[in-house]
């Protein structure tokens, strides 16, 4: 059997980035073969995120062995790209874990190593975060150099580009890189242009470009005609005349795969002072034939044959909720021509492949731009339009401000479509769908949905789409229960449950959600009623009271956190009627879920199967023995 050493002579070598600094330049382009190989091979047995990360090896090689990390700060956006960085920085013999239950985080974790300066999840976050490092560093007394990678997909939400106005004014030490990798190399990715990173990162350059400034300062109509020159120069050959604008002094775009060009360069530039901008194109899946031809499908593959190229599917039950939202909306668009479909960057993620390219015209990728999104949406309402947008709830969370200003205090009707409401797995803590319910009930004109399977989605979707003001349906991740959608759409009454099981015992349950099925064999154990609840905004006060009037306790389960959820509302409910019954309410508790199987997480909740029948019956054998003994 060939050990790693065998296989991988430089890599296996390699235990931090002071081991990778040691090693002579010529023996990069070998670390970055060997590190491209190890990746293939190990994300192919379980899976995770994989072309983003191919695309960054020799970024990530040239970035540790130029800079002293950790002590210089290295802040990765969103993460897809740093399985690289987990290998060079003590994580290699672990890569194997990554998204599993107590593997390694899919995303940096500050928690997990020091190299992991910044945890992240969410795009677009780096330069922000790299700022404020790059701030404190002289308050400090620090002489550390601070880096931020950011792609070009999170260089389009909104964010990025007040770090960069905010980097510019301060003047602050800072290098951002720009990782694009949205097309191939092209012709100006050449000599031409790596002669002139060369030029433009030398100090010689530098401190030629501020000695004419001073030169110049006292003679206005030279420095102007200087200035003018530089710009139309960058401007003919360089497309960074908008970075240059907001203060940062632009370089590139050089080959991201070149790595003696990245070595030299990013060594020029660390010397460099004031704010920083190199620009580097990749090639998402580089090394790999099927993720360069398709880095879409190769985003975050599972389990995969590295030789033939053979994704290995696990075989459904069922459709998923993404699907069942996806037909729903192309059946809505082919009898609604008000319809319109939305989603920031998530077209396969959120169901709208179909929709994409059987409604092109009504169909809008808006990019990384959450808020946008929503307030893009609002807009299209107010000229009577229908939008939907298709986002997952974790990512709404960005654009609650525009959700109240822009679409709940004007009662538009824009429909939000939540996919990944409550808990998603191997994305963990970052990608949890935990508080759309607390933070969406609690804004006035808004009416929020959680069906309990498949048909009950799409019938609320449809039901959306007839209300006057905003309403959300939140639906999870993954396959349902497999109860067929039934093709006719039907308005459901808005604010109305229906009881699913008639009890004697006592108990009565409350579902918001498709945890309905999980809690259906300890209901029917311990006879006790079991009400699908539907809404939870406007939440049906009659049913509560109704069903209040025959039993003796109430528990209320949902698949978001406890506090401010359902549940709250129910309590809400009970204690304005003045009716004080014993009530347990069940969530997900006042922590973060890390990362694992979906199956995972809802065990760490105490969510799963087994988890809901030990504390319904735990909990309401208490309450009978209290009931015995009067108290």
């Amino acid at each position: 059997m060939t050990t790693l050493a065998e296989k991988y002579p430089l890599l296996s070598g390699i235990n931090s980035p002071a081991d990778l600094r040691v090693l002579p330049a010529e023996s990069l382009g070998e670390v970055c073969r060997e590190l491209r190989e190890y990746l293939i091979n190990t994300v192919a047995t379980r899976g995770g995120h994989f072309a983003a990360g191919l695309g960054t090896v020799e970024l990530t090689v040239a970035l540790h062995y130029v800079y002293h990390t950790p002590d210089d700060r290295l802040v990765w956006d969103v993460g897809h790209q740093a399985y690289p960085h987990k290998v060079l920085t003590g994580r290699r013999d672990q890569l194997a874990t990554v998204k599993q239950r107590d593997g390694l985080a899919p995303f940096p974790n500050r928690d997990e190593s020091p190299y992991d300066t910044f945890g992240v999840g969410h795009s677009s976050t780096s330069i922000s975060a790299a700022l404020g490092m790059a701030v404190a560093a002289p308050q400090q007394g620090a002489s550390r150099r601070v880096v931020a990678v950011i792609g070009d997909g999170a260089m389009t939400a909104g964010m990025a580009f007040e770090a960069l106005n905010n980097a510019g004014s301060l003047r602050t030490d800072l290098l951002v890189i720009l990782n694009d990798n949205d097309m191939s190399i092209s012709e100006n990715v050449g000599a031409l242009s790596n002669y002139l990173a060369r030029v433009l990162s030398s100090r010689k350059y530098a401190a030629l470009r501020e000695t004419g400034k001073r030169v110049l300062a006292n003679m206005p109509k030279a420095w102007e005609l200087a200035r003018r020159s530089e710009e139309y120069v960058k401007g003919m050959m360089l497309p960074g005349g908008l970075f240059e604008a907001l203060g940062f002094n632009y370089i590139g775009p050089i080959d991201g795969h070149d790595i003696t060009t990245l070595v030299r360069t990013l060594g020029r530039m660390r010397l460099l002072k004031g704010p920083q901008f190199l620009h580097v194109v990749t090639r998402k899946g580089k090394g790999y034939a099927p993720a360069e031809a398709d880095p879409i499908k190769w985003h975050g593959p599972g389990a995969f044959d590295p030789a033939s190229g053979t994704i290995f599917k696990e075989k459904a039950a069922g459709p998923a909720f993404s699907k069942i939202f996806g037909d729903w909306l192309c059946d809505m668009a082919e009898r609604d021509p008000k319809i319109v479909g939305i989603t920031p960057a998530m077209r396969e993620g959120s169901g709208l492949v179909e929709f994409s390219q059987r409604f092109p015209a009504r169909y809008f990728d808006v990019a990384i731009a959450e808020q946008h999104a929503v307030t893009f949406a609002a807009g299209l309402a107010c000229e009577g339009l229908r939008p939907v947008v298709a986002i997952y709830s974790t990512f709404l969370q960005r654009g609650y401000d525009q959700l109240i200003h822009d679409v709940a205090l004007q009662n538009l009707p824009v429909v939000f479509a939540l996919d990944r409401a409550g808990l998603v797995g191997g994305d963990g803590a970052t990608h949890q769908g935990a508080y759309d319910i607390s933070y969406l009930r609690c804004i006035p004109n808004m009416v929020l949905m959680a069906p309990s399977d498949e048909n009950e989605c799409r019938q609320m979707l449809y039901t959306a789409t007839t209300l006057e003001g905003p309403a959300a349906v939140r639906y999870p991740r993954g396959i349902g229960n497999d109860t067929a959608p039934v093709p006719e759409m039907s308005a459901l009454p808005v604010g109305c449950g229906v009881i699913r099981r008639e009890g004697r015992s006592g108990l009565a349950i409350l579902v918001f959600g498709t945890l309905l099925h999980s809690v259906a064999p300890v209901a029917e154990r311990l006879d006790a009623t079991v009400v699908d609840m539907r809404f939870i905004k406007p939440l049906d006060v009659a049913l509560l009271l109704q069903v209040a009037g025959r039993h003796q306790a109430f528990i209320t389960v949902e698949e978001n956190a406890v506090q401010g959820g359902a549940g709250s509302a129910v309590a809400e409910a009970l204690a304005t009627a003045g009716i004080a019954l014993p009530l347990h309410m069940l969530g997900i508790p006042d922590e973060f879920i890390e990362h694992g199987s979906r199956d995972d997480c809802l065990q760490l909740a105490g969510l799963d199967a087994a988890g809901l029948a030990r504390q319904i019956n735990g909990w309401w054998q208490t309450q009978r023995a209290l009931q015995r003994t009067g108290t």
